[in-house]
């Protein structure tokens, strides 16, 4: 069986929308059709039922979704395994929040690979709803992230949280923060209303972005205020140019570990959870 038609079947599945799955995947219409049909007869039942109503699974559709996920979680998985490394035991696959990446990766990573010097890890930056997708499909091991999306295959344990803090080239006092020179920050979506609601003035800024790495590099180059990360205002204020925003709130940002439903009880994630909830609690 193709692996392409398990995805099909799982997007279809998702969207119920023949047009999406065909956006989503970029394929035509057409081809989304041909593939479910093709999925459809290796499996010999009828997965979908169409209609100008929409697209929903049948029974056995619906009784087909979870062994269909657990094939392309096994598949992936099965492609991996056959790519480690010489001279590694095995390989992990991690993937850890963009903003988080950016200062606390080298740390990590030390602690990983001195808990578990026989692995090989591949380490991907990126944003929480990408992991979880790379979760599900098997593409990662091991994600920390900030936004869970939760999903009957996956399983998140809160680890701690990160505070963001206002720093400005301009003021340290609020209300002299001009919303026409702030950064605006959208890191996930619930750091976003926690913005907007303790700052309703600032968020007319006319410039957003989604990484703390960004917020430094605009205020940099253009002066200004805005939210970073704890660790990063430190080094930013130490340096003589940015003031802490004294009397703006600090901004917490809570972070989750992420793995699929199948590792929850297996030692090595266990052990890579632990790792990152320590670092959270020693303060670091």
């Amino acid at each position: 069986m193709q692996i392409d038609l398990l995805d099909t079947f799982l997007d279809l599945a998702e969207t119920r929308s023949f047009h999406r799955t065909a956006d989503r995947l970029r394929i035509t219409q057409s081809t989304v059709s041909a593939r479910v049909t093709a999925l459809e007869q290796a499996v010999g039942q009828r997965l979908f039922d169409r209609s100008r109503a929409g697209t929903d699974l049948t029974p056995e559709g619906k009784r087909f979704e979870p062994h269909a996920r657990a094939l392309r979680h096994e598949w992936n998985e099965a492609k991996r395994r056959i790519q480690i490394p010489q001279g590694a035991a095995q390989l992990l696959r991690l993937g850890i929040q963009n903003d988080l990446a950016a200062v606390y990766l080298g740390d990590w990573v030390a602690e990983f690979r001195a808990a578990l010097p026989e692995t090989a890890f591949y380490i991907e930056p990126d944003y929480s709803n990408q992991m979880c997708a790379d979760l599900l499909t098997g593409i990662l091991d091991f994600a920390v992230m900030f936004s869970p999306k939760p999903h009957p295959d996956l399983h998140f344990d809160s680890v701690g949280e990160v505070t963001y803090r206002m720093v400005s080239t301009d003021t340290a006092v609020l209300a002299e923060v001009s919303p026409t020179r702030f950064v605006f920050a959208h890191f996930s979506p619930a750091f976003e209303e926690m913005h907007r609601q303790l700052t309703p003035d600032l968020a007319s800024s006319p410039v957003s972005v989604g990484q703390s790495g960004s917020v430094v590099s605009l205020l940099t180059a253009m002066g200004g205020s805005g939210y970073v990360l704890e660790k990063t205002a430190e080094d930013l204020i130490s340096g003589g140019r940015f003031v802490a925003v004294q009397d703006a709130p600090d901004l917490r940002q809570p972070v989750f570990a992420a793995i699929h439903i199948r590792h929850r009880t297996l030692p090595l994630h266990r052990k890579l959870t632990q790792l990152v909830a320590r670092h959270f609690r020693a303060g670091r």
